[in-house]
């Protein structure tokens, strides 16, 4: 895509005046703050280097820790840098990382969400979404979609966002409005879905191995945020779609951006003819037809092995909570149910002619996952260094004194874990990186104050998801800005994130008010997942 460099000073809107105000300065120091911060595979080595250090210091001048409640008694911080430490550092080294609980998960369902979008399928159903709306519903069609599309991974910000303004344009609304709008919906609502995806088992997966310590708190599935997540996921696609609607696109007219601006920047034809067609061929629509039978069919497998009494997926006491086997298989279901109409898709179409092919989708799948299984080694040596050295349990303890001796306990708590995270996810943008180091301390630390792990998950979302759109370290934003140049050529970073900005606003605050309703109404997160222990 070939695009114009906005002037110093530029702004959103066409217009070339100089405005360098507070927003454009703090971009820059949060840009160069970020800039200093190391890769997470490297942060994590560093982390692991201090722990190594400290676990060491506090050994030796006598440090222990005791777990209320616990059967082990008082423990002795353990030193790193000794026999005992160097023997477990060698002897745990592979079993850290094939244990990491994230990580067989994750690739798990990732297996089959690839199978599912290489295929076409997950495509084809935002097509077949945006074709079929009228145009009075497109707003929140598209807010709908974009709040949705977190089971495609990040392939939903680049997907979804320029689909939505070739709509938009199509039926005769303002397309950065789509665009925009899209982008936000997709970014600011990232870790809520109506449906499970690879956040919800990479997070528990992470949750589970920072609780381990303390053995405080049930066992967090991939669906023990699912009340809460599906919950919030049809609010904020309603009020996203509103502020498309009410707020954006009417402020886009205000500002004399034109809505079929015809482009005078070499090489956006080009860039606009790579954008995916809204309408399916009848061979995508026969695909999508039988996918939907597949989905049934595994569907109707999935109860016919829960409903009947005495069912293979039930307790022994014939029921699904706290435990069963039908929990405990979220992810095979979820493989299932993603892999099934995909394969089923993919033969229809002709994305898949043979068995090889779905190996070579699979593998390709794997490949793109190579990034993250190098991260996972490191985390998973550090967050096991951490808790073997008992420094986890060590720091959870005397913040949760700390917190007691403050009486700030509550729920004020909870908002200053929020806006904890919300402000370090403007610098680490990996949300796995920043769970796995925020969880190591915040899941025991209120854990012991007595809050169950995964409501604390449930509050980590909210800051990992609405700063978003506000972080200029992010790659999308840099994608979304190359999208917007198109309409708008002296747009700058600074355009996106201020259009974006309201979308955060408002997210926060409903996000916040949901999850004040489950902790005061004492509304489970999930299936099995209470507020407090």
């Amino acid at each position: 895509m070939t695009t114009q460099s906005p002037k110093k000073g530029a702004t959103g809107g066409g217009t070339a005046q100089a405005r360098p105000g507070l927003l454009a300065r703090s971009l820059d120091g949060i840009e160069r703050v970020g800039n200093k911060i190391p890769d997470p595979f490297v942060l994590f080595l560093i982390l692991f280097a201090i722990i190594a250090v400290l676990s060491t210091v506090m050994s030796l001048s006598g440090a222990t820790v005791e777990v209320p409640g616990s059967e082990d008694g008082v423990q002795p911080v353990r030193s790193f840098f000794s026999a005992e430490g160097i023997t477990w550092l060698t002897t745990s080294l592979v079993t850290n990382f094939v244990s990491f609980p994230p990580l067989g998960v994750v690739l798990t369902v990732l297996l089959g969400v690839g199978v599912a979008e290489r295929t076409g399928l997950l495509t084809a159903l935002v097509r077949r979404a945006f074709g079929g709306a009228p145009r009075w519903l497109l707003p929140y069609v598209a807010s709908f979609v974009a709040v949705s599309g977190s089971i495609m991974s990040d392939a939903a910000m680049v997907v979804i966002p320029p689909l939505a303004a070739m709509v938009f344009k199509a039926a005769g609304r303002h397309p950065v409005a789509g665009l925009l709008g899209a982008y936000a919906a997709a970014t600011a609502a990232f870790s809520c879905s109506p449906f499970v995806t690879s956040t919800d088992a990479l997070l528990s997966g992470v949750t589970n191995a920072a609780a381990e310590p303390l053995g405080l708190g049930t066992y967090v599935s991939p669906i023990s945020n699912y009340f809460i997540t599906l919950a919030i996921a049809l609010i904020l696609s309603f009020a996203a779609g509103f502020m498309i609607d009410r707020v954006l696109e009417p402020s886009l007219v205000r500002r004399g951006i034109a809505r079929d601006k015809v482009r005078a920047e070499a090489g956006t034809e080009e860039s606009e003819a790579k954008v995916m067609d809204p309408n399916l061929t009848d061979t995508e629509r026969r695909g999508l037809r039988r996918a939907g039978a597949a989905l049934l069919l595994t569907a109707a497998a999935v109860l016919a092995l829960c409903l009947p009494p005495g069912a293979p997926m039930r307790n022994e006491d014939g029921a699904f909570l706290p435990e069963s086997p039908l929990l405990s298989s979220v992810v095979f279901i979820v493989f299932m149910v993603l892999l099934l109409p995909g394969v089923t898709y993919g033969v229809v179409t002709g994305s898949i002619r043979k068995g090889a092919d779905l190996a070579l989708v699979m593998g390709q799948t794997v490949k793109e996952m190579s990034p993250f299984i190098v991260l996972a080694f490191v985390m998973a040596q550090f967050l096991a260094l951490f808790n073997w050295t008992n420094m986890s349990s060590w720091i959870a303890i005397q913040g949760a004194e700390g917190l007691e001796a403050t009486g700030f306990t509550g729920f004020g708590a909870i908002l200053c874990f929020i806006l904890l995270a919300f402000m370090v996810n403007l610098f680490i943008i990996s949300g796995s990186a920043m769970w796995a180091l925020l969880a190591s301390v915040f899941v025991p630390m209120f854990a012991l104050l007595g809050y169950e792990p995964g409501f604390i998950q449930a509050a980590f979302r909210i800051g990992d998801s609405t700063s978003n759109v506000l972080s200029p370290l992010s790659p999308y934003l840099v994608i979304m800005l190359g999208f917007l140049r198109a309409y708008e050529p002296r747009a700058g970073i600074g355009t996106v994130i201020a259009r974006c900005l309201p979308f955060t606003v408002v997210f926060t605050v409903l996000w916040i008010g949901v999850l004040a309703v489950f902790y005061f109404g004492g509304i489970p997160v999930g299936p099995g997942m209470n507020v407090r222990i």
